[in-house]
């Protein structure tokens, strides 16, 4: 069969599209120089390798002859991978949204030849279906409009390019921070909080990775406050109960179409499991709840198991459709079970998943979820099912590994990569696990290794070289990531190179207020965009602010904390209004309003004394601290953390040095003072110090 032009490209969703009909480009001056010298429309397509309704957009118009050739007599046509250009994503994605009313993917979205957007949607069914035009009498219409009112189209393209630019423009407002900010916030979230099912909103719904972390930091610094921890606690119990949670693997999907986390799309993003591996380590660490253990386990080592290169680094994402059709790899039927189980295993386990004859999905088959408690269980089979269950996991999972899996989409991308360095980081740590920490240390490596090219952070790896230039995310991730490995090891190679990038991110996205999207040096697309919302990953903008003001803390360099304050005040009316959109601004300016400590510990490392006070900072300075560690005049670790500088041992003892808002403390030598010192209640209010 022939192939079209996307048949050399590095990404797996342009080689997805590689034997369609359509002569597609991938996004570049040869397609657009075609257009402009033809006098064509370009249609966009934008999208990426897991989207299930990007999938079926492709098998509906892209692989059908006829639909092909329309396209192919009406405009240019180009194909982007979202994950390999959030660029061109982020930009176009805005114009759909100002065009369309709402948006998503597949996008698809006609361009000028000048490369500006006058009309855009989502995904187009062939034939006319709930509202929505058939895809080729879209087609038909906007080129025949494109023909025939060129200057009502151009004047459209015109001003959606001045309502990006004016959005991108936007000032800050003046003056401080409002520290009610955060207050606001929580009751908004109370306001939106589905009480009964956890989580935010109604169908479709997604993980509210984000802001849980915030709420979970709030309910750590406030154990008093319950509704933080209420709200975090439900959320967590419901997705770990639903089917968007793989009761077998580990890992979850990426959203359910329902309200109850009962039905996913089937995709899993490392970007996802990475968030929420971290978050339920966090919860964890805050309420002890074992089963919050259990989730953050099984989540990291799905990640090993399935999601993980043999370079270190981590794909992806697994495809939302399976070859046997959507979910065919996830679910079952009480005949596959009793085929797969004894009796009693099947008894247990289709009293504990729910499987049914019913079933809950399509063809009468089951998305397992947690449908009774296991004392129900067990009351209905008589005995303890704790030994069933965990021997028909083990044969279901096996059984499953013989079954046509889901496609990976193997491309390292280096913000979702950084990521999933703070998951395993924190994780080891809070879970007390070693060998997650060493995960944290060979990913971080590998980017460091293989993503900065000539001094350039870049954005993917193919599993043979590192493209396309870092955006933002990239880099604030990246800065986050190391600064958690540093705050989880005392390592001063992965402070040193936060400070690094914290310094390309100046240098590469610096504003007067906050940090544009993209690179000075990266190609200057027909409007600027700026990264401000969560969505579902860190905004770039509120990340780097957050690792800001943390390597503030560390370094004592004070332009770090003017510039995550000016991005901080880019959002500071909004968070409070839209508090689900913010959860890591929120994240940070509870942070900086409250008062954050810095801890410094110097001693020797063989010493158990030292142990024990690192163990106490981590215990009791709550997440409103930084704390760094190091063997006395060691330069390299001073170095890196200024923080350390000027700190000797008393008395021959490791000592702890406590600062906060611009005073220390008296050296400690005792553990227990130590304890005490933290504990001991502050100011109270959220004013700036």
């Amino acid at each position: 069969m022939p192939v079209n032009r996307l048949a050399a490209e590095s990404s797996l969703y342009l080689r997805q599209h590689r034997e369609n009909p359509v002569d597609w480009y991938p996004w570049g001056d040869e397609a657009f120089e075609r257009a402009r010298a033809e006098d064509r429309p370009v249609l966009l397509s934008v999208g990426y390798s897991s989207c299930h309704w990007c999938h079926v957009m492709a098998h509906e118009s892209f692989e059908d002859a006829d639909t092909a050739a329309v396209m192919n007599e009406l405009f240019v046509n180009v194909k982007v991978d979202r994950e390999e250009r959030p660029d061109v994503d982020s930009l176009y994605m805005q114009a759909t949204l100002a065009l369309h009313g709402h948006g998503g993917w597949p996008m698809t979205v006609f361009l000028t030849p000048e490369r500006k957007p006058f009309y855009a949607g989502t995904y187009f069914p062939p034939q006319p279906r709930g509202g929505l035009p058939g895809f080729v009498d879209l087609c038909r219409a906007v080129a025949e409009a494109y023909r025939e009112r060129r200057d009502d189209v151009v004047a459209q393209a015109d001003q959606v390019i001045a309502r990006l630019d004016e959005v991108a423009a936007g000032a800050a407002p003046d003056g401080e921070i409002d520290p009610r900010v955060i207050d606001d916030a929580m009751v908004g979230l109370a306001r939106h909080h589905d009480a009964v099912n956890g989580g935010f909103g109604g169908a479709p719904k997604f993980p509210p990775s984000l802001t849980l972390e915030f709420l979970l930091r709030r309910a750590w610094a406030e154990p008093d406050s319950p509704h933080a921890r209420e709200i975090a606690e439900l959320t967590l119990a419901r997705m770990a109960a639903g089917g968007i949670y793989d009761q077998l693997g580990g890992g979850f999907h990426r959203y359910a179409v329902d309200g109850i986390w009962l039905v996913p799309h089937f995709e899993k993003m490392l970007y996802d499991n990475a968030l929420l591996a971290r978050a339920y380590a966090l919860a964890d660490r805050v309420t002890g709840n074992a089963a919050h253990r259990r989730v953050a386990t099984e989540t990291l080592d799905y990640l090993l198991r399935e999601m993980r290169r043999p370079d270190g680094a981590f794909a992806a994402a697994q495809d939302a459709d399976s070859p046997g059709g959507e979910g065919a790899y996830f679910v079952w039927t009480p005949a596959e079970l009793a085929r797969i189980l004894s009796p009693e295993e099947a008894a247990a386990a289709s009293l504990r998943f729910g499987v049914t004859d019913q079933g809950n999905f399509e063809g009468g088959a089951t998305v397992l979820h947690l449908s009774l408690p296991l004392e129900e269980v067990s009351r209905r089979i008589g005995e303890d099912p704790g030994p069933l269950l965990a021997s028909a996991r083990r044969k279901l999972l096996e059984a499953r590994a013989g079954r046509a899996a889901p496609a990976r989409d193997d491309k390292a991308i280096t913000s979702w990569n950084a990521m999933a360095v703070a998951a395993f980081a924190d994780a080891g740590l809070m879970l007390d696990r070693a060998d997650y920490t060493d995960v944290a240390r060979e990913t971080a490596a590998f980017l460091l290794d293989n993503l900065i090219v000539d001094g350039r952070l870049r954005r993917v790896h193919d599993g043979e070289r590192a493209q396309h230039l870092g955006q933002l995310d990239d880099h604030a991730d990246l800065c986050h990531a190391l600064l958690v490995l540093y705050e989880a090891t005392f390592e001063p190679r992965w402070l040193s190179a936060a400070r690094e990038i914290a310094a390309s991110i100046i240098d590469l996205f610096g504003e007067e207020g906050g940090f544009r999207y993209v690179g000075r040096d990266g190609e200057q697309l027909v409007a600027q965009t700026r990264d401000l919302e969560d969505n579902p990953t860190p905004a770039g903008n509120s990340q780097a602010a957050w690792a800001f003001l943390r390597l503030a803390r560390l370094t004592g360099e004070s332009e770090l904390e003017d510039r995550a304050l000016a991005a901080l005040r880019l959002v500071s009316e909004s968070v409070g209004t839209y508090p689900h959109a913010f959860g890591t601004a929120l994240t940070a300016l509870d942070f900086w309003l409250s008062h954050p400590r810095e801890v410094a510990v110097v001693g020797d490392a063989a010493d158990p004394r030292f142990g024990q006070l690192i163990a106490t900072a981590r215990a009791h300075a709550g997440p409103a601290a930084v704390i760094a560690a190091c063997a006395p005049g060691d330069e390299t670790a001073i170095s890196a953390a200024p923080l350390l500088a000027d700190r000797s041992l008393i008395d021959d003892a490791p000592t702890a040095y406590i600062c906060r808002d611009f005073a220390c403390e008296l050296p400690l030598t005792s553990p227990d003072l130590l304890e005490e010192l933290l504990t001991r209640p502050s100011r109270s209010g959220h004013e700036p110090g």
